[in-house]
């Protein structure tokens, strides 16, 4: 399986809309699957859009729970890789991550201030 690197920076806005839920190794068991160092994988639902399209939404796997990431939150994801995969007439596209957080609160913009010639509604 190849790996793609993602720039995320040409991906727009992204908001978690399912919270991290850990990933099974094996349904049937309940077991979790974890990374070579037995740290638990999450998966993450996120909306991505672009300015001017349709949102997507993507899946993406992530080692260890994301704090502070839930249904939606803007996040910001670093390290974003994906990977094509194909099982019998079954293929697709898989993506991990090194981190998703919280974005940061955008901040409101700052109204332009009134001359103070035109304060008081003088004409």
């Amino acid at each position: 399986m190849q790996s793609i690197p993602v720039d995320i920076t040409r991906l727009g806005t992204m908001t978690c809309i399912v919270a991290p839920e850990v990933r099974l190794a094996n349904r049937e068991t309940g077991e979790v699957k974890t990374n070579r160092e037995g740290v638990p994988v999450y998966t993450v639902g996120v909306a991505v859009r672009q300015e001017g399209r349709r949102a997507s939404i993507i899946e993406i796997s992530v080692t260890g729970e994301p704090v502070g990431v839930a249904e939606g939150v803007r996040v910001n994801v670093s390290g974003l890789v994906a990977f094509s995969w194909a099982m019998g007439d079954r293929h697709g596209m898989s993506f991990r991550a090194d981190s998703i957080t919280p974005a940061p609160p955008a901040t409101p913009p700052v109204p332009a201030s009134v001359p103070a010639s035109r304060k008081g509604g003088d004409a």
